[in-house]
């Protein structure tokens, strides 16, 4: 494999958009929750029809680790690229059921068991995707410059929830409410499915990357969970870590747009438009912080995530939550998704240089997909259901709590990027 620069682009973008298409439909769920919440579940009011979308949201995550078990094991056998083929094909497959399956009126229960088997799918391409695309970036970065080049992950990552938002605010002023309700929330879905279909040319032409091939001989004879009881301070340093990262990220990227609409009583419209510009300017600062990690260290960007979460997530939710101010509260939304950029920047590659390439897709999908599925996925639950129950303060203390719990991990873990394990054999 060749290691010039226009090679390493290349399989980095290669490596990248089948997250940015997987993303997509992932995000479009939550995206278009508002318009499809009425036509999966029986008549009732807002906050009880999301609340069922979310649960349902978060059934998805249940099967991530289940997901990042199978594929990042065979990640770690097969090989990257196969595992993330595999992972397109899943998603693909969960996109044009939401997209095709009729409503409630038409079809009864069988349209929410519908809408879980599509998610439970996409849990599984989701738990295993993460790992196996985090290792294949690593490794196939430049040494002196992989958290610059490892942070388009997430840039991809961004980006694909951007579009399924902006796809969102086009369809708001081409379309009137009665039709987005009606059938145009169905439009994202086909269009992530097609795309996800598309993307696997690209990746049935990657190359696997050197650190693999290296040790693909010996693999077979690797025991998942005895390495994984080997490298288990690794484990704990990922688990605590996307504690605090995974419930903050879904907290001011996926439930914020419903969170501006049903507590701080925006528009539909606005909600988004504020979400789009966020998410924006988030996705701009990924390559920015995985610049600044080349120059002064995974470490140093992790603790600062963890001040600031600590500091200023419960202000944040309390303002975001009582402005009336559609400017205020872009400039809030701004903040908090800068404050959480230095861990998801680098939130693939500190974890893929925790890990040896013989378990390095299984140790990073795994605990990545359990945390994940257990409080990633269920922050919106939780949001909704204490909003229900009169204590939507204490959501923002909980928050609080992982964030942490996160800051805890990061001043006991050592700095991945003097002590990194991934290798990289490409002149």
């Amino acid at each position: 494999m060749s290691g010039d620069k226009s090679s390493r682009v290349r399989l980095i973008i290669g490596g990248s958009v089948g997250n940015f298409v997987e993303w997509f439909d992932w995000f479009a769920y939550s995206a278009f929750a508002l318009y499809f919440a009425n036509s999966f579940f029986p008549v009732g009011d807002q906050t009880s029809q999301l609340l069922k979308t979310a649960g349902i949201f978060a059934a998805g995550f249940i099967f991530r680790p289940l997901g990042g078990w199978i594929m990042g094991r065979y990640a770690d056998y097969a090989g990257r690229r196969k595992a993330m083929v595999f992972s397109m094909v899943l998603m693909s497959l969960g996109s044009f059921v939401i997209g095709f399956t009729p409503g409630y009126e038409q079809v009864g229960i069988l349209a929410p068991i519908a809408l879980l088997a599509a998610r439970i799918i996409m849990g599984l391409s989701m738990g295993g995707q993460f790992g196996s695309a985090a290792a294949y970036i690593s490794e196939v970065a430049t040494p002196k410059s992989r958290g610059f080049q490892a942070s388009f992950l997430y840039v991809t990552l961004i980006l694909g929830q951007l579009m399924a938002m902006a796809l969102l605010v086009v369809l708001q002023q081409v379309m009137e409410p009665a039709e987005l309700n009606a059938w145009g929330w169905r439009i994202p879905f086909i269009i992530g499915g097609i795309m996800s279909l598309l993307a696997l040319r690209l990746l049935l032409q990657l190359e696997e990357s050197q650190s693999f091939e290296t040790v693909r001989s010996k693999v077979a004879s690797v025991s998942p969970w005895a390495s994984l009881r080997i490298y288990y301070r690794e484990v704990i340093v990922v688990l605590g870590l996307n504690l605090g990262g995974s419930v903050a990220f879904y907290t001011f990227t996926t439930y914020m747009q419903k969170f501006l609409t049903n507590t701080a009583a925006f528009p539909k419209d606005t909600a988004t438009q504020i979400t789009t510009v966020g998410l924006l300017v988030f996705m701009i600062l990924q390559p920015i912080m995985g610049w600044l990690s080349d120059l002064v260290g995974r470490r140093p960007l992790l603790i600062a995530f963890g001040v600031l979460g600590v500091l200023t997530t419960y202000p944040l939710l309390t303002a975001i939550s009582t402005t009336t101010d559609r400017t205020e509260a872009l400039v809030l939304v701004i903040f908090a998704m800068a404050a959480l950029s230095p861990y998801t920047a680098i939130s693939a590659l500190f974890k893929a240089e925790l890990f040896p390439t013989e378990i390095r897709a299984l140790g990073v999908g795994l605990p990545h997909a359990l945390v994940g599925s257990l409080f990633g996925g269920t922050a919106e639950f939780v949001a909704l259901w204490l909003k229900q129950q009169g204590v939507e303060s204490y959501f923002y203390w909980y928050v609080t709590i992982c964030s942490a719990i996160a800051l805890a991990t990061a001043l006991w873990m050592r700095e991945t990027k003097a002590n990194s394990r991934i290798t990289n054999n490409m002149n």
